[in-house]
């Protein structure tokens, strides 16, 4: 098995590039490092690690908000060929204790907001050798480490050698039933995710993204920090998502890219700067993660911006497709065509390959696609076959090989014999302008089997008549289409990464039948 560098990817860019701005941190007013200072600190930290006895294929789970320690982490574990474990910080205490079991890490470190957790989890979790407070935060026991100890260790750092089917990252999905799984992210498919972005998407040195998705997602570990890295590109690291601070970063700062997934769009779109801000500097805007209404591209297209959406998964890169910026306009909501070094097909119930506009379920190939699931073997085998990766999501592709996503397998609703693609139905809703969101979700039903009911957050200030929205869709759908109920919300709960949780408003209308 051939073995090299491959996790030192900071120490080949710190040579190549050392005195670019490699990162700019929010939290202490846009403080610059460049790629050698962020490499000298990382190696400190890796020097940590290794005092703590953390040596190749050990975990090192974190729990905390995003901030330059976090990154710090992720790069030290490349360069020990240890594996990063990131955690996110909206679940409960019993949700963490049942990921960090299933990671059982050697070091846990945790951020401010997370000491008092850190010490709850503690009686659960007898296998962490070490807890290691970052970002700041004081040593919620005496016995912990804090990260400014790496101070007292040198700024060189011998990398270890690796395989490209090492495991680097070990990130969860975003499941919303049962234990989430751990994608295996190994080096060769977050490389081949950074090279398909960077080729594909035009990436350049010059380029700076806004990180504030969650550090626990693969959002915000490989849609652009991961590929700027590559080509010596910054990241501007956000605590968290906040609508001021993305409107500043646009209209004061250095900002050229942004991801984010719908509900924050919406967000901004609704928020009182949304018409005075600069967009000019912004070469992409991208959504993911979620299907995003079409309200969403036409207030963004009326400024000027060629706004789309992506298409990824966690197993995935996440990034799998791109629009070209010619075609934004003339094929809303296509997520685009294949990235450089990635195979798609779409396949329908029966396992034949779908023809042209014809839907079925969306399988993927490539480098990018991550090794299984972390010690989830039935689930590997049933996800990952014959090299494709059932992704789950339902798909379609025009004459011109142009693909969009339809929504997901097991969201589709079968009411009386016609499928029901939730996206299609939300897109429309979305259009009323009473309407801040919507989500709509399948509900037993004795005649016809199964029916949508449709979830609203009513805009402020709007009046709302659910006959009015009915009204306005029936003109749009067919009438099979059209929500059984409407069941006004304040605000539709979201998954850890941002999501609106259908599985929680599911639940929430099942109390509704009772």
């Amino acid at each position: 098995m051939d073995v090299m560098y491959l996790g030192d990817w900071l120490g080949r860019r710190a040579r190549l590039s050392p005195t670019r701005v490699a990162l700019f941190d929010a939290q202490h007013g846009m403080q610059p490092l460049t790629y050698r200072e962020w490499n000298e600190r990382v190696n400190q930290t890796a020097h940590l690690l290794r005092d703590m006895g953390v040596a190749r294929g050990d975990r090192v789970a974190a729990l905390a908000q995003n901030c330059v320690d976090l990154l710090d982490l992720w790069f030290a574990c490349a360069k020990l060929g240890a594996i990063f474990q990131p955690l996110n910080w909206r679940l409960t205490a019993a949700e963490l204790r049942d990921l960090i079991v299933d990671g059982e890490p050697r070091v846990l470190a945790y951020g401010p907001e997370y000491a008092a957790m850190s010490l709850a989890l503690r009686p659960q979790t007898p296998f962490v050798a070490h807890w290691l407070a970052i970002d700041d935060a004081p040593a919620a026991d005496p016995s912990d480490l804090t990260i400014a100890r790496r101070n007292a260790f040198p700024t060189h750092f011998e990398a270890v050698p690796l395989s490209w089917d090492d495991p680097w990252v070990i990130c969860y999905t975003g499941g919303s039933t049962g234990l989430p799984k751990g994608a295996i992210l190994t080096y060769r498919s977050i490389a081949a995710n950074a090279v398909n972005t960077v080729m594909s998407w035009g990436l350049r040195p010059d380029d700076v993204a806004i990180l504030n998705a969650p550090l626990f997602h693969t959002g915000g570990l490989n849609v652009f920090t991961a590929p700027l890295l590559q080509i010596g590109g910054a990241s501007i690291v956000c605590r968290s998502f906040n609508v001021d601070q993305v409107f500043d970063l646009i209209d004061h700062g250095p900002a050229t890219l942004f991801f984010g997934v719908p509900t924050m769009f919406i967000a901004m779109q609704q928020h009182p700067r949304w018409p005075t801000v600069d967009f000019s500097r912004m070469r992409i805007v991208i959504s993911g993660g979620a299907p995003c209404p079409e309200p969403v591209f036409h207030a963004f297209w009326a400024r000027g911006i060629d706004f789309k959406t992506g298409y990824g998964l966690t197993e995935a890169g996440p990034n799998t497709f791109w629009l070209p910026p010619e075609l934004v306009r003339e094929k809303p909501g296509a997520v685009g065509y294949p990235l450089m070094f990635i195979d798609v097909r779409v396949v329908a119930a029966d396992g034949r390959e779908c023809g042209v506009d014809e839907i079925g379920e969306l399988q993927i190939r490539g480098p990018h696609v991550c090794a299984g699931y972390w010690r989830r073997p039935a689930e590997t085998a049933a996800a990952f076959r014959d090299g494709w990766l059932r992704t789950g999501d339902l798909a379609s592709f025009d004459a011109d090989g142009c693909f969009r996503i339809v929504g997901r397998l097991k969201d589709v609703i079968i009411s009386g014999g016609e499928n029901i693609y939730p996206a299609e139905v939300e897109s429309v809703l979305a259009g009323h302008p009473a309407v801040a969101e919507v989500a709509l979700v399948g509900m037993p039903d004795p005649h016809w089997g199964e029916v949508g009911w449709a979830a609203v957050v009513v805009r402020p200030g709007s009046t709302f008549s659910e006959q009015d929205l009915i009204t306005f869709a029936g003109l749009r759908l067919a009438r099979y289409k059209l929500p059984k109920r409407i069941v006004t919300l304040a605000e539709l709960p979201k998954t850890g990464a941002g999501k609106i949780d259908k599985q929680a408003i599911k639940h929430m209308f099942q109390q509704l039948q009772v």
